[in-house]
């Protein structure tokens, strides 16, 4: 699909501010999602001609594009035809767009606007261009990234910054749109900015204080083309940071993202590790969390900060590289080493992340439908042994091998779940051919009585889903003795059968709690 040629504004360039001239600049948004809606409102609000593009015509969807029709977008265009083409805005091409994280560069609309060299960016580049506003307090920045444990560690410095006493919110990728809590009536100290590949892919001016890449491994190849490019997305979290860029010592990938990166004159590079730290590094002491880093006797001393203890009962090794790192960049901005211990304790894990639902005879159910790739369900794995194993589901074009192999030792069993799970049961024979491997019967799961998805999203509706794990939970019951633990984490995306990952743990959870108490009405401990 052809498209004339346009040169680009010269306005954009100025556009640094809330205060910046936006008035009158032809936008379209791709997307009318979350992070979509909360683009256009504030792109709305600034004076921009907005025009919102999405395929989706639900209901939700219809109500956003009301809102926004309400609030002075110049259009707003659903459906599978809406998002093949760039749409004009009062009879010219865009100047701009704006897309939603999830939108491939691909994708036709994306493509289009490429071959037209017209500017893409995202709700994160947008986000940081209006941060600074006559009249309120600029909040700083702390980025986070990786293929795993974002989330907790997004948590985790939100907590120690507010045990610090700063006013400090979780936003980005975790939920809360940037553009939402920059336009709070609360004026932010800083945020803890949860970032996905999709949102740094779009992203080319953000600086943060300090930076972190947890971890990576191959993950939504779909999305990025191929696993360099997912790396290279993931490697731009660095670029432009003001004073540290923290790394996982133990992935030498990370670290060669900080050596790469283009960062501001004096930017440290500081690691963590989950064993002894060496010098400006952040690590593990006996027992202790502890930093070498930002103190100023870290050639002979380490600093306490923590104690595994103070992780919880279950503390397996990625959630102490989680704190480790979210203690890196909180103390990279001041915070000092009683704040974070607090904030440890005061920060409540979510649900579906390694999540203990049931003891029953010796049987311990563990929730973790979080772990949406091999790295996570990796993580998880690594926690325990005698494992009954419930995997499986849209898998995003990974590879299993890797996984199976290091793991095959502690697996008892494994219940498949999804539509297609023709590459982990390929990898299950060639790794571990000696475990058993239960998947559903045609029909099996038809018949199977089905459970409340408590934990489910409002697109969520008890179905195949429901029938499927309450299934794989009996199946996994069957197997299970006492001393082994029946581990939910299934290396792969929720779409195929549930409405989301927290759909799909809220019908783990369900089929459970469901188990429990039919033993118990039957009488047995």
């Amino acid at each position: 699909m052809g498209c004339t040629a346009v040169t680009v504004s010269p306005r954009l360039a100025n556009l640094v501010s809330w205060d910046s001239d936006w008035a009158g600049l032809r936008v379209v948004v791709t997307g009318i999602g979350v992070s979509g809606f909360a683009a256009a409102d504030t792109l709305i609000e600034l004076g921009a001609r907005v025009v919102v593009v999405d395929a989706a015509t639900s209901d939700t969807a219809r109500a956003h594009a009301d809102t926004l029709k309400i609030v002075g977008a110049a259009d707003v265009l659903l459906g599978p035809d809406a998002v093949t083409h760039i749409p004009r805005i009062d009879g010219e091409l865009p100047e701009l767009i704006v897309t939603s994280p999830g939108w491939r560069p691909d994708q036709a609309l994306l493509a289009a606007a490429a071959r037209a060299h017209i500017p893409v960016w995202g709700d994160v580049e947008l986000a940081w261009r209006v941060r600074t506003r006559e009249g309120r307090k600029t909040a700083d920045w702390l980025a986070i990234t990786g293929t795993n444990g974002k989330t907790t560690t997004v948590g985790l410095t939100e907590s120690m910054l507010r045990a610090a006493g700063l006013k400090a919110v979780a936003v980005g990728n975790v939920g809360t749109p940037i553009l939402d809590a920059l336009r709070d009536p609360v004026e932010y100290d800083v945020f803890a900015v949860e970032l996905s590949s999709f949102q740094l892919h779009w992203a080319e001016s953000v600086s943060p204080v300090a930076s972190v890449c947890l971890n990576v491994a191959e993950d939504h190849v779909d999305w990025h083309g191929s696993y360099d490019s997912y790396l290279a997305d993931k490697a731009k979290v660095y670029e432009r940071t003001q004073k540290a860029c923290i790394y996982n010592a133990e992935q030498v990938e990370t670290e060669r993202m900080v050596e790469n990166a283009d960062v501001v004159e004096g930017c440290r590079a500081v690691g963590f590790t989950t064993v002894t730290p060496a010098i400006s590094m952040l690590g593990v002491v006996e027992g202790l969390l502890v930093d070498r880093a930002f103190i100023e006797e870290r050639r002979n001393s380490a600093a306490e900060l923590a104690s595994m203890a103070d992780l919880g009962p279950l503390a397996p090794r990625h959630m102490v590289a989680n704190a480790l790192a979210a203690a890196g960049l909180v103390r990279a901005y001041g915070v000092d080493a009683k704040a974070v211990r607090q904030g440890i304790l005061d920060y409540v894990p979510g649900d579906h992340r390694i999540q203990p639902v049931a003891r029953m005879n010796g049987v311990l159910w563990v929730n973790d439908s979080k772990a949406t790739n091999p790295h996570a369900a990796s993580a998880s794995l690594s926690a325990f042994s005698n494992v009954v194993w419930i995997a499986g589901g849209l898998s995003k074009g990974v590879s299993y091998d890797e996984l199976v192999r290091d793991h095959a030792a502690r697996l008892k069993a494994v219940v498949l779940i999804g539509t297609d799970t023709t590459h982990l049961r390929e990898a299950l024979q060639r790794h571990a051919p000696d475990v058993p491997v239960i998947e559903p019967e045609a029909g099996e799961t038809e018949g199977v009585q089905t459970a409340s998805a408590s934990g489910g999203t409002s697109g969520g509706s008890p179905g195949k889903g429901e029938r499927v794990m309450s299934w794989a939970v009996a199946s996994a019951a069957r197997i299970a003795e006492s001393g082994d633990t029946v581990l939910m984490a299934p290396a792969a995306a929720s779409m195929d059968q549930f409405s989301s990952y927290a759909h799909r743990g809220g019908t783990f959870i369900d089929a459970v709690r469901e188990l429990v108490e039919g033993q118990a009405h039957t009488g047995e401990e």
